[in-house]
């Protein structure tokens, strides 16, 4: 009993938890907290950047590459779709177009003759296989690079001849100028400069193309919607 009392005596001191205030941890906590979050931010802003970068003009060659991709052109051509072969009529012995210029071009024929100038239909609809052997098989003949032959043919699956809206003409009067630049000196082709537009023909490859060589003969329909839809990027200008 006198041991115990002794004991009670004494004052004991509670064992209690002391916090300290480092304000390395509270960095530390806060930045635990947050970091999902700046990781986020700061990949978007790189993504962004990269993205910019890819983007920035360096020479006059980039500048046209970045256009290039943009219309989807090779070498200066415009994709084109091959026309379903139930849409193609014959006008001519191995000439085949599409349905909806078939009117109109017969229809041109005639009224230039009662003009007394003589059209003469020398290619129309080529399907895809045909083009491909156009411009690899005479590309390899003629020791051409692609760039150069697409100067003067369409690659496979670029040419508006698959479309089957595309016809070539030359004067019945002047064999020799087929497919030659010479035909614009034709009296078809000043009938043609001043009256194909009625029949909702185009020119496609003037002399202001910078990508493909000067064609007079060569002339595209555009006087249906499909016809339009076909040639909408071509008549965009970028």
């Amino acid at each position: 009993m006198e041991l115990n009392k002794d004991i009670d005596q004494f004052d004991i001191p509670l064992a209690k938890r002391t916090y300290l205030n480092n304000p390395n941890s509270t960095l530390l906590k806060k930045l635990l907290i947050f970091s999902p979050f700046l990781f986020l931010m700061f990949s978007v802003a790189a993504l962004r950047f990269i993205r910019n970068v890819e983007l920035i003009p360096l020479n006059n060659n980039l500048k046209f590459e970045v256009k290039r991709n943009h219309d989807a052109r090779i070498l200066g051509h415009l994709p084109y779709k091959e026309t379903l072969k139930e849409k193609l009529v014959l006008i001519e012995p191995n000439i085949e177009v599409h349905i909806d210029m078939r009117d109109s071009l017969l229809k041109m024929r005639d009224e230039a003759k009662k003009n007394g100038i003589y059209l003469v239909f020398l290619s129309g609809y080529r399907s895809i296989n045909l083009q491909n052997d156009i411009f690899y098989s005479l590309k390899s003949i003629r020791n051409q690079e692609a760039a150069e032959r697409a100067r003067v043919s369409a690659p496979p699956g670029y040419s508006e001849h698959s479309t089957g809206f595309a016809i070539d003409i030359g004067d019945a009067t002047q064999r020799e100028t087929d497919f030659e630049t010479d035909f614009e000196n034709t009296d078809a082709f000043r009938w043609l400069i001043k009256n194909a537009a009625k029949f909702h023909f185009k020119l496609s490859f003037n002399k202001d193309n910078k990508y493909i060589d000067y064609e007079p003969w060569h002339w595209r329909y555009e006087g249906s919607i499909e016809a339009l839809k076909v040639f909408e990027s071509a008549n965009r200008k970028f």
